[in-house]
């Protein structure tokens, strides 16, 4: 591939140009970060470079993201379809009145796209890669899209019509597809950022302290995302007793939250609270952290599951019921019912969270078999693969 690489680079005798839209969430923004570096590492390696424009929304996470990596940024308008299981709810004033801006954020896109003339636009979901997608193709620009989720998002599934190359994270996905649109689909995987990959347990020890650890214990890795989640924190506060009984736990809550399980862990026996520990936040030890787990009770977005699935962890997945599409609980669906995890998909209480975990901590055998079956749906080498979507589409 890199001699394939070698020769587009010399064929272009200029740096590769890239548009890249998506994002208002980290679902659809770290993979598109993640495939900039890797496109960005595979060009260095034959002496070749990369111009990148992101187009995005100036309130969304890429403008943060971009800012911090020194990525060129523009922004289009955009329309958000507010969504209802009643279809006469769908043509509601606010949806309406968004939708017409649509038509003002493919001309904005238009103008940004024959002003920096890509070699190929990446969308990446999110309803700024609409207008940018629709654009691209009266552009003639290669569309390459991207979706994270089992299912996909109202946004791509517009896009996959008129795209290139369609770029899934599971087979599983292929059939949500649009008929015209599976002919050119591929299954990439969701990109995962390499530092991810590369995480020692015991690094975690030594950088969070974590002395009391029972090592002959398994160790559970809690987490609600960057600001927790009241919902797993109140669950597993309720069954931490046991827990602590059968395991060693860090539990990342969230910054609001950890003054409160602060509260509730001073008032444990002094051998379980030795092996418990509460942070509002884990920021670079995050790869050591998930090194050390043997399970991972989380949210089901589709960034965690690309994580999860990459290193091969046994996980419980308590779904975001608030999430778009219900997406949450279609990607845990997907992975329990592969036995590739386990997943709280009706009532989540302390009792079904107890039951769901307990087999995992109690039977080695049952646990190992989980993480295997986890690693055999991730793909550690996906951001390498979108790569080479994006560049076989170049020159189209």
């Amino acid at each position: 591939m890199n001699r394939d690489t070698s020769d587009l680079v010399s064929r272009l005798g200029r740096p590769l140009r890239l548009i890249v839209t998506g994002g208002g969430t980290g679902g659809h923004t770290y993979p598109a970060l993640t495939a900039i570096r890797a496109l960005r590492s595979r060009l260095a390696g034959v002496d070749g470079a990369l111009d990148v424009l992101w187009i995005g929304t100036a309130t969304g996470l890429e403008a943060k993201v971009t800012a911090a990596e020194n990525i060129p940024f523009r922004t289009v308008a955009t329309g958000k379809i507010r969504r209802s299981a009643n279809p006469l709810k769908l043509v509601s004033p606010a949806n309406v009145k968004d939708m017409g801006r649509v038509p003002l954020g493919v001309a904005q896109a238009r103008s940004a796209i024959a002003g920096f003339g890509p070699d190929v636009v990446l969308g990446t979901g999110g309803y700024v890669a609409v207008p940018v997608g629709m654009a691209a193709r009266m552009c003639h620009r290669p569309l390459v899209v991207h979706e994270q989720t089992v299912r996909l998002g109202l946004g791509n599934r517009a896009l996959a019509r008129m795209a290139t190359r369609v770029a899934v994270s599971s087979e599983s996905t292929l059939r949500y597809l649009p008929e015209s649109a599976r002919a050119t689909a591929v299954v990439t995987g969701n990109p995962v950022r390499p530092e991810v990959l590369t995480g020692q347990g015991e690094k975690a020890i030594q950088a969070l302290g974590l002395w009391g650890f029972d090592r002959a214990l398994p160790t559970v890795y809690v987490t609600g995302g960057a600001q927790g989640s009241q919902q797993i924190n109140e669950l597993v506060s309720e069954i931490l007793p046991w827990l602590l009984g059968h395991a060693n736990v860090v539990h990342q809550c969230g910054p609001s939250h950890e003054a409160g399980l602060r509260e509730r862990a001073a008032a444990l026996p002094e051998h379980l609270r030795a092996r418990y520990l509460v942070t509002g936040f884990v920021g670079p030890e995050l790869p050591d952290v998930l090194a050390l787990a043997d399970v991972v009770v989380s949210r089901s977005g589709a960034g965690t599951l690309a994580e999860l699935t990459a290193l091969g962890r046994a996980a419980v997945f308590i779904p975001l019921a608030t999430s778009a599409g219900n997406e949450q609980e279609h990607n845990a669906r997907h992975l329990a019912d592969a036995g590739a995890a386990v997943a709280l998909l009706g009532r989540a209480a302390a009792d079904t969270l107890q039951a769901a975990i307990a087999p995992l901590l109690t039977d080695p055998a049952r646990r190992a078999d989980i993480a295997r079956r986890a690693a055999e749906h991730g793909r550690p080498d996906a951001a390498d693969r979108l790569v080479d979507v994006l560049l076989s589409v170049v020159g189209r």
